[in-house]
């Protein structure tokens, strides 16, 4: 049962990359990666379960801390072209 969910989640991934590989625009295709990030922690914790090692749940956290602020910066540079944007330059104008 537990190899059919794991399985199952490598599946997900797979269509996770499809959808990268096919997405109509930028924002489709982050969103893929993120949820591909989402399912590679979904089968850290699970592998660390059946495995009885509690640690990897540690390393599952770190990488979820890691996928959502690459997410993120990934999404502010889609949008604006950097990372580092002034706001006030536009209130001045």
């Amino acid at each position: 049962m537990y190899v059919a969910g794991m399985a199952a989640i490598v599946a997900t991934m797979f269509l996770a990359l499809a959808r990268a590989a096919n997405g109509p625009t930028v924002f489709d295709r982050i969103l893929a990666v993120n949820m591909f990030g989402t399912k590679t922690v979904l089968l850290i914790a699970v592998a660390g379960f059946l495995t009885g090692r509690p640690e990897w749940l540690d390393l599952a956290i770190v990488y979820t801390l890691v996928n959502f602020t690459g997410t993120l910066a990934v999404l502010r540079f889609a949008r604006f072209g950097n990372l580092a944007r002034d706001d006030r330059k536009a209130d001045r104008s």
